[in-house]
Order: C-alpha cells, then structure tokens, then sequence
C-alpha cells in the first residue's frame, strides 16, 4: 500500500521548471525523508501534494485520493506543519489547540497533545505571540497531530528546537510510524533524518536524483564504514580476503578494519568465530557525506527530458 504516489509531476512557472517529472512512491507506515537544497523543488512538491499548488503535467494520489480533484479529502486525513510557521499572535497555545481540534471535530485533549510536543504547562495560557521560534515549533507539532491522522507532512520539523527538543521530537515521529502513521518531511538538519528514516529522497534542481536507505546509499557510492573490534588476542585470519575489506590494521586492544557497508556483518562474524570479541564499535560515513556526494553527481550534465513544443526550456533551481 501507498500513502504518496506520484506520476511525471511537473510544475513550471513560465520558462523555470520546479519540479521535473517525480516520480514518487512513500510507502504507508514508514518514514521518508525528503532532501535537497534550497530551491531544490521540495517546498514546491509539499504544495501540490496538499492541493495547494496545481500541477503542469502529471497527476498524484494521497492516501488514494486524487491531489487534484480530492483535494479536500487529501487534507482532512493529514497533518501538517508548515515550513516558518506563523502562530495568532493574540491567541493562547490553547485556543489554538481548541480551534483545531473543533475545525477537525475530534475529541482531542489539547493538554494531552501539548504534552506530547513538550510545550511547558505555564506557557499554554499565554499569547502565542510571546513565544519563542521553538515555542511555536512545539505549538505547530501539536496541532498537526490532532485528529490522528493518517499522514504527516512536515517542513523542516526541528526548525527552532534545542538538542533537547529535537530528541524529543525523534521520539514523537518513531511512536507515530510504530502506530501506523506515514511521516514525509524535509529536513536540512541531515543527522535528524538519518536517525529517523526508513528512506530517503534526495531532490536536485526539480529532479529526483535517488531513493534508498541510508545504507542502501553508502554501498551506492562505495562509502567504507571502520570497524574497530576490541579482542582478547589478535585473530589468526586473513579479513583482506573477505570482499569489500580494504584495509585491516592493529591497535593496543584489537582491530581497525575499514569495509563497505555491506562487510560489516562478515568482518564481526569472522573475528568473532576466531576470538573472543569484547566491544566492537562502527563509525559509518555521515549523511552529510552522501548528500554532499550524491548532489554533487546530480550537478554533472544530465540527459534532458524532452517534449514536443518544450524543448527549449531551462531548468533553475525553483
């Protein structure tokens, strides 16, 4: 089952193309991180996904509904919190729960979902427009959840919160998707998404450059992974030998082993049947590191996509 399913959708503004024919698949239940740069295209998807923007060519579906004719449907089942959310400033955290939770005609506790978003008890009685940038974050969350709904869509989630606020707010999206909620969200903060994420879209100049796993994008791009295995005695075993080990090297405790993703299993497994294995620690490249590899790919000249009357346009960054 599908919880976001585009074909070819593609949104021009004039000559510049936002978005280039993605063709986008988010299972239900998982989460999926959606990246890019700025300009990338992601605002612009997020958009059109809502029914807020409509499509040049292609079509969609959200939660097997139609993005453009069931628009409304769309919306009633999600929740979203926006990219720079803006509160009422003379509201309460929550009126603005009271409002939401009576627009969607749930029976929502406001308390109970502010809790959730850790938005302090004695703040919830004060005008919003006193709140801090992380304040707002945490009143934006809360909104979104009420009514359950069956897809979050969230812009730049962390935006504003505090290391705290961000653990916090990792908690909150894996308690959704173990109870059945699809999460889509942009991020730039990279380590959030790798913490969270089932899978990952990287988007680039209105394009779709790859979808995969975290792991599945290190063994993409060859990206090796170390491997320090602290041992009783040093192993009699050549690791060398083991496909996608590069290089073994002796330490004071054990071993420093530098493999692909998919020989970490293996390089363990081995010294483990040859020596007791005390401690083994993995220090695999960062989503910074493949995002900044994967981008830099999508730079290269890529075959135009061509259709009749549309063959001299430009692609920008939109």
């Amino acid at each position: 089952m599908t919880a976001i399913q585009t074909r070819d959708l593609t949104k021009r503004y004039g000559d510049v193309v936002a978005l280039d024919g993605l063709d986008l698949t988010v299972r239900e239940g998982e989460v999926f991180g959606f990246l890019g740069p700025n300009g990338a295209g992601k605002s612009t998807t997020i958009n059109i996904l809502l029914g807020l923007s409509t499509p040049t060519d292609g079509s969609g579906q959200v939660l097997g509904h139609d993005i453009e004719s069931e628009s409304r449907a769309v919306r009633e089942r999600i929740g979203l919190l926006p990219d720079r959310y803006e509160p009422y400033e003379r509201l309460t955290a929550r009126e603005h729960l009271e409002y939401a939770i009576a627009a969607k005609d749930t029976a929502d506790d406001a308390d109970a979902l502010l809790d959730r978003t850790g938005l302090a008890p004695e703040a919830r009685d004060r005008v919003a427009g006193d709140y801090s940038k992380g304040m707002r974050q945490r009143l934006a969350l809360a909104m979104a959840l009420v009514g359950e709904p069956d897809l979050l869509v969230l812009d730049e989630p962390s935006s504003g919160l505090d290391p705290a606020g961000i653990a916090e707010m990792r908690e909150l999206l894996r308690e959704e998707a173990a109870d059945g909620t699809t999460v889509f969200f942009s991020s730039h903060h990279l380590s959030e998404v790798e913490a969270v994420c089932d899978r990952v879209g990287i988007l680039r100049a209105g394009r779709l450059t790859t979808v995969d796993t975290i792991e599945g994008l290190r063994e993409r791009l060859q990206s090796e992974s170390t491997v320090t295995l602290a041992v009783d005695s040093l192993p009699d075993i050549d690791l060398t030998e083991s496909p996608g080990v590069s290089s073994v090297t002796p330490t004071d405790s054990g071993l420093r082993v530098a493999c692909t993703a998919s020989a970490k299993a293996t390089v363990v497994r081995r010294v483990a049947e040859a020596t007791t294995v005390r401690d083994v620690a993995i220090d695999d490249a960062s989503l910074d590191d493949l995002f900044a590899a994967l981008t830099a790919e999508a730079d290269e000249p890529a075959p135009r996509r061509s259709k009749e009357g549309d063959s001299q346009r430009r692609e920008v960054d939109a």
